[in-house]
């Protein structure tokens, strides 16, 4: 004679079942959606890449070198950007660019032409630039040599 305690329906099995069964889907919905999006970590180019790199190094360090008075400042009363060059290169009026980048917003990016006044200074209007972060890169080239300044500068938010 059965009792009520052997008729008693058990969970374990079945859940055991279940848990496996969306275990396996996931793992395989998962290899589906790694096979379709390739992440090729060396590209075709590799030696030219290399190359443009190591020239921006070499930028790098020849403005440690060769100008370590360059500088990018924000006053927020004026809301003016100042670019400063060592003085002797602004004099030979070096060509160059800077770049307002804005690493939250492609689309407000800009790039503008180095333009020095004879005492190596360069002012932005910053009015238009909205709160946040943004990173302004100037380059420049003097005596057959390129410069590379990269600072980064916050614009507070606008008083309500």
């Amino acid at each position: 004679m059965k009792t009520n305690a052997s008729r008693r329906w058990d969970p374990w099995p079945v859940s055991i079942i279940i848990f496996f069964t969306i275990a396996i889907l996931g793992c395989g919905t998962f290899i589906a959606f790694c096979s379709r999006h390739p992440a090729d970590l060396i590209s075709a180019n590799y030696y030219e890449e290399e190359v443009r790199y190591q020239g921006q190094i070499d930028r790098l360090q020849h403005t440690r070198e060769r100008a370590p008075l360059a500088s990018v400042t924000y006053d927020a009363g004026t809301k003016l950007i100042t670019v400063l060059v060592p003085l002797e290169q602004s004099r030979a009026n070096p060509s160059g660019q800077i770049q307002l980048y804005r690493p939250s917003a492609a689309n407000l990016d800009r790039r503008l032409k180095l333009a020095l006044s004879p005492n190596g200074v360069q002012t932005i209007d910053g009015a238009s630039l909205l709160p946040g972060l943004w990173k302004v890169r100037v380059s420049w080239a003097f005596d057959n040599r390129e410069y590379f300044l990269d600072q980064q500068l916050v614009i507070p938010p606008r008083p309500s």
